[in-house]
C-alpha cells in the first residue's frame, strides 16, 4: 500500500512543491537580499528538521557517512540555491531558472555510470525529447545576462553533482536525519555570505515572511524529504526525469501567481516534455531492472508517515 501510494502521489507532489519554490524565491528575493532569504530558509528549516528527526528517533550519520552527507548537502543546498537565488536577484525569471535546472536529468545521466546504473538508448531519446520540451516551454522568456546564465549553470552543477554524490556515498542514510544535516550545515555558509555582503534591508516584511514560511515548510522540508526518500527507493535516472516537467509547471504557476505571461509555446513544451518523460520511464514500466538496483529503504524510514504520504 505504501509503495503504491508513493508511485501515484509522490511524483506529482514533488513536481508541485519543487515548482512552487521558484515562485516563493522570486517573491522572497523581491523583498530582501538573496542570501538573507537563503539564510532564513536554511536556519529555520534546519532547526525544525533536527527536532523532527529527534522526535521520530531518526538514525544520525556518523564518521565518514556524516562527512559525505555534509558534502552532498552543501552541493544540493548551498551551491544550488545560492546560485539560483543570486540569479533571481539579477532579474532572471523563474521560468529560465527552472529551464536550466530541468536539464539536470541529462547531466545526471552522464554520471550514471558512477552509480552502476544503465541508461538505455530509448531513455536517452526520452531525455533528448524532454530537453526539447523544456526549451519550448520557456523559449519566449530567454532573455538574460551572462552573469545570470553562469549562476544558473552553477546551480545546475550543484543539484546534479549533489544528487549523484548522495546516491553514490550515502544511499542508505536515514532520510530524516540526512535532510536535517543538509539544511543545518548550509545555514552558516549562507549567514557568512550575508555578513560579507553587509545588506540586511528587508523592503517588504510581509512578503519576506510569507515566502520564508512556504520555502521552509513546503520546499526545504516537504520537497527534500520526499526527494531523498525517492532516491532511496528508486534509481537516480527514474527520479531525475520528473524534473523535465517542472519548467512548464513553473511557467504556469508564475503566470497565475506573479503574472508572468503564458505563451502557446509553453503549453507545447509541456506536452513534449511529458512525451519525453514517458519514453524515459519505459524501462521501469517494462519491468527491467538497472544494473544496480535501488537500495531498499531502512526499516526505520519505511515505518514512518514520511514514506507513506505525500508532503
Amino acid at each position: 500500500m505504501e509503495n503504491r501510494l508513493m508511485e501515484v502521489a509522490g511524483p506529482p507532489a514533488l513536481i508541485f512543491m519543487w515548482s512552487s519554490a521558484f515562485i516563493a524565491g522570486i517573491i522572497g528575493v523581491g523583498a530582501a537580499p538573496p542570501m538573507l532569504v537563503l539564510f532564513g530558509r536554511f536556519a529555520i528549516a534546519g532547526v525544525l528538521l533536527i527536532l523532527f528527526a529527534v522526535v521520530t528517533h531518526a538514525v544520525w550519520p556518523r564518521g565518514r557517512v556524516l562527512a559525505h552527507t555534509i558534502v552532498a548537502g552543501l552541493l544540493m543546498q548551498m551551491v544550488q540555491f545560492g546560485a539560483f537565488y543570486t540569479a533571481m536577484g539579477e532579474h532572471v525569471t523563474a521560468a529560465i531558472i527552472s529551464l536550466v535546472q530541468g536539464l539536470s536529468p541529462i547531466v545526471i545521466a552522464v554520471f550514471a555510470g558512477m552509480l552502476g546504473e544503465t541508461v538505455t538508448k530509448l531513455q536517452w531519446l526520452g531525455f533528448g525529447i524532454g530537453g526539447l520540451g523544456v526549451g519550448l516551454a520557456v523559449v519566449d522568456q530567454s532573455h538574460f545576462s551572462l552573469t545570470g546564465l553562469l549562476l544558473c549553470l552553477l546551480g545546475l552543477a550543484g543539484l546534479s553533482l549533489g544528487t549523484v554524490y548522495q546516491k553514490r556515498f550515502t544511499p542508505k542514510i536515514d532520510t530524516r536525519a540526512g535532510t536535517a544535516v543538509h539544511m543545518a550545515v548550509s545555514a552558516p555558509f549562507a549567514g557568512a555570505m550575508v555578513l560579507v555582503g553587509g545588506d540586511f534591508h528587508v523592503s517588504d516584511p510581509a512578503r519576506f515572511t510569507g515566502s520564508l514560511i512556504w520555502m521552509v515548510l513546503i520546499n526545504s522540508m516537504g520537497a527534500f524529504l520526499l526527494l531523498n526518500t525517492m532516491l532511496q527507493r528508486w534509481d537516480t535516472a527514474r527520479v531525475s526525469r520528473f524534473f523535465f516537467i517542472i519548467p512548464a509547471v513553473t511557467a504556469v504557476m508564475a503566470w497565475l501567481v506573479v503574472d508572468q505571461p503564458l505563451h502557446p509555446l509553453t503549453i507545447a513544451g509541456l506536452g513534449v516534455g511529458l512525451i519525453g518523460t514517458v519514453l524515459a520511464s519505459l524501462r521501469s514500466s517494462a519491468g527491467k531492472q538497472s544494473a544496480t538496483p535501488a537500495p531498499e529503504p531502512l526499516p526505520e524510514i519505511a515505518a514512518t508517515p514520511l514514506a507513506s504520504s505525500p508532503r
